[in-house]
C-alpha cells in the first residue's frame, strides 16, 4: 500500500499544481521555461505511475487484502459499459473543434471520473478505494478549477463542426473496444466481458 499511496501523492500532486498553486506554477515557468517544467512535470509524472502500477499491482496480489464489500457480478458489466464514454471523452480532449469538448471544456477530466466511478462500482477492495477514489475525487476537485479558471480567463472553445464529434467518437470506440476486450486483460489479469 505504500508505494501505491506514494504513486499517488507524485501523480496527483503534480497533477494538482494549476489546481492549488497556479501562481508558483506561473512563476517557475517563467522562471525556468515552459519546457524545462514540462520535462519535471513528466518525470514526476511518469515515476508516480510507475509507483501506481507497481503498488496496486502488489495490492491486488496480496490475499490478505482488506475487502470493504463484495460487488456483485452486474456492476462489473456496468463499469465496463461506464467505460465507454470515458474512452470517448478522452479522445475528445484530443480533438480540436470538437462539440463535445466544447460544451464539456475538459472532456478528459470528466472521462477519468467515469473511469474511476465504475471501478469503484464493480471493486471492493481497500486498495481499489483509494486507487479509484484518490481518481474520482481529484478528477471532481480538478473539474471544478478547471471550469472557474476558464470562466476568470473568459476561455469560449469553439466547435468546428460534427465530423469532429465522429471522430472522438470513432477513435473512443475503437480504444475501448481494444482495450475491453483483449489490453486489460492482458494489462491488468481481468476480462472486463469474461
Amino acid at each position: 500500500m505504500t508505494l501505491l499511496l506514494a504513486g499517488l501523492f507524485l501523480f496527483l500532486g503534480v497533477h494538482s499544481v494549476r489546481i492549488f498553486a497556479e501562481d508558483w506554477r506561473q512563476r517557475q515557468i517563467a522562471r525556468s521555461g515552459e519546457a524545462p517544467w514540462k520535462i519535471v512535470y513528466s518525470l514526476i509524472s511518469l515515476a508516480g505511475f510507475v509507483l501506481i502500477v507497481w503498488g496496486y499491482g502488489s495490492v491486488r496480489a496480496d490475499p490478505s487484502g482488506i475487502t470493504l464489500w463484495n460487488p456483485p457480478q452486474w456492476t462489473r458489466h456496468v463499469a465496463s459499459l461506464l467505460t465507454l464514454p470515458a474512452f470517448i471523452l478522452v479522445a475528445a480532449a484530443y480533438v480540436p473543434g470538437s462539440r463535445i469538448k466544447a460544451a464539456i471544456g475538459h472532456p478528459m477530466i470528466v472521462g477519468v471520473k467515469l473511469w474511476a466511478l465504475a471501478h469503484l462500482l464493480a471493486n471492493g477492495r481497500l486498495g481499489d478505494l483509494v486507487l479509484f477514489g484518490a481518481f474520482l475525487l481529484w478528477a471532481v476537485v480538478d473539474f471544478r478549477a478547471a471550469r472557474i479558471r476558464d470562466r476568470g480567463a473568459g476561455i469560449r472553445r469553439a466547435a468546428v463542426g460534427v465530423s469532429r464529434d465522429f471522430i472522438a467518437i470513432a477513435v473512443g470506440v475503437a480504444l475501448w473496444m481494444a482495450f475491453a476486450f483483449h489490453l486489460h486483460a492482458w494489462l491488468i489479469g481481468v476480462r472486463p466481458f469474461g
